[in-house]
């Protein structure tokens, strides 16, 4: 199994000590605020270094206390067994592996690839276009360093444009254009093709659950339609490689683009910020080419989440030949019964399966004769 135990120490309110988690399936069950989710939690941190529930590490602290640590062992299956470290103390967080220091976060993301469903998913669906890009980004990024780098470099681009717009440097917009058009089309190229590998998945996984057929992710980039380089040139290269590619007239779109952002100069000076890229891309859920979420129940919203997360494991599971390590935290609860039912039938292969439970839920119905079961009260755990 991947995750064999995890040791906790001042990590929010789990107690000092080992949970064994070699278990194929892991369940949770204990009523809310007593540490099923602290669990999840740290599963998810060992495996990207970040909570998915603060961006504040001071906060996974435990009360009273000054610093916190956790260690996960795992073991990929015909490989060796292998051990994450992170620390918080003195308010820096020191992340290693094998007892040695990873310099960057996104040394860790094919480690431990985790899948994530949460109440807070709910966003991808009803939030702002922001959340819904930064799923189909974190869903590149899971395979795709290369994807990874691509998204900070455009970012960082971006950042310095809009400081020039504020400044009112505007000599310096050329130089900005020509690379956040360089690394722009990469991005929205890749953002492309996943969508459209998204399609060959997400409708008919939604069909199978609620009955209701036609429902598609559409994709409107903020670069319109221009001529999009190859797949097969798009195929793990970052931006200062595109820029080279850009220079032998093989991305002939990037003059359009920068053509494009000309033309939104004077536009961009007067709000003092980028009004054009992929930064402004929407993705959208339509059915009979109409938008769906509009008009969609809060049970049919909550599903576009749900099925979304399936969607991520199977695209996940396709590009890299593996299987993921699922975290299902609370998610079931809102479901009926039959809808609860189709979607734990239809979850995708999987390495380990982790879920938290109220006590009152029927989890036994979902239960296999490789899952273990703990009870958790006040922070403890006991089978």
């Amino acid at each position: 199994m991947p995750f064999l135990y995890q040791t906790f120490y001042n990590f929010r309110n789990l107690k000092n000590d080992t949970i064994d988690l070699s278990s194929r399936e892991v369940y949770f069950v204990g009523e809310n605020g007593q540490g099923k989710s602290n669990i999840l939690e740290s599963l998810y941190y060992a495996a990207y270094g970040i909570s998915f529930r603060t961006h504040v590490d001071s906060q996974i602290i435990k009360n009273g206390e000054k610093n916190f640590s956790l260690n996960a062992m795992y073991s990929h299956e015909n490989s060796d067994t292998h051990k994450i470290s992170v620390i918080f103390e003195n308010n820096k967080k020191r992340i290693e592996k094998d007892s040695k220091k990873i310099q960057d976060r996104k040394e860790l993301i094919n480690t431990i690839p985790c899948i994530l469903f949460c109440h807070d998913d709910m966003r991808f669906a009803t939030g702002e276009p922001e959340a819904r890009r930064f799923f189909i980004d974190q869903s590149l990024s899971l395979y795709d360093p290369v994807y990874l780098d691509d998204i900070r470099n455009y970012k960082k681009i971006l950042k310095s444009r809009n400081l020039v717009l504020k400044n009112h440097q505007y000599e310096m917009l050329d130089v900005y254009d020509q690379q956040l058009a360089q690394v722009g089309l990469v991005v929205q190229a890749k953002r492309k093709k996943a969508i459209f590998q998204f399609n060959q998945i997400f409708g008919k996984l939604f069909e199978e659950i609620t009955g209701i057929d036609g429902v598609s992710i559409s994709y409107h980039p903020s670069w319109k339609e221009l001529e999009i380089p190859p797949e097969d040139i798009l195929a793990g290269i970052d931006g200062a490689e595109a820029a080279v590619l850009v220079d032998k007239k093989i991305f002939p779109a990037s003059q359009d683009i920068i053509n494009l952002l000309l033309t939104y100069h004077e536009k961009d000076k007067a709000m003092e910020t980028t009004l054009t890229g992929p930064h402004r891309d929407r993705i959208d859920f339509v059915r009979n080419h109409h938008l769906f979420v509009p008009t969609a129940s809060t049970g049919q919203c909550r599903l576009i989440s749900l099925i979304l997360r399936v969607a991520q494991s199977v695209f996940y599971m396709r590009a890299t030949g593996q299987k993921p390590i699922l975290l299902m935290d609370d998610v079931l609860l809102e479901l009926d019964p039959d809808k609860r039912a189709k979607l734990t039938a239809l979850l995708p292969e999987y390495e380990q399966l982790f879920c938290t439970f109220l006590p009152g839920e029927p989890y036994e119905r979902y239960m296999h004769d490789t899952t273990r079961i703990y009870k958790i009260k006040g922070g403890e755990w006991y089978e």
